[in-house]
């Protein structure tokens, strides 16, 4: 079942004709992701406490419909694929049923010092 995090249009997310600027869907969907890990029990700062964070090594996107100024917006997140070190998740943007945008999401574990990919935590990975 996928999780849902709602967002709101503002102003300063759409450029001159009142349309949400193509790399605004990013921070939307980065958003989702936070609260995605939050809701299956993650504590990201303690995880980055403890050296190891979560980044995006791939994002295939596709913009299906324009998102506009004052829409209340919705993204969908689930897990379509993982490994050991790595989630591939689907994130999709909706206003009411239209989907507005969608992305295909590599998020992998990794060391901060060493650079190199770690196991996913224990909450993720029983996540299949």
């Amino acid at each position: 079942m996928p999780h849902e995090f709602p967002v709101s249009v503002y102003y300063e997310d759409t450029d001159m004709g009142g349309i949400v600027y193509h790399a605004n869907y990013l921070r939307f969907i980065e958003r989702a992701r936070s609260a995605f890990v939050r809701a299956q029990g993650v504590d990201q700062n303690a995880l980055r406490h403890r050296g190891v964070v979560f980044v995006v090594s791939r994002i295939e996107a596709d913009f299906v419909a324009p998102a506009k100024f004052e829409d209340a917006l919705v993204v969908r997140t689930q897990i379509v694929k993982q490994s050991p070190v790595r989630l591939v998740l689907q994130q999709m943007v909706f206003r009411d049923d239209l989907e507005l945008f969608r992305a295909r999401v590599t998020v992998v574990s990794m060391d901060m010092e060493s650079g190199r990919p770690l196991r996913l935590p224990a909450e993720l990975r029983a996540l299949s």
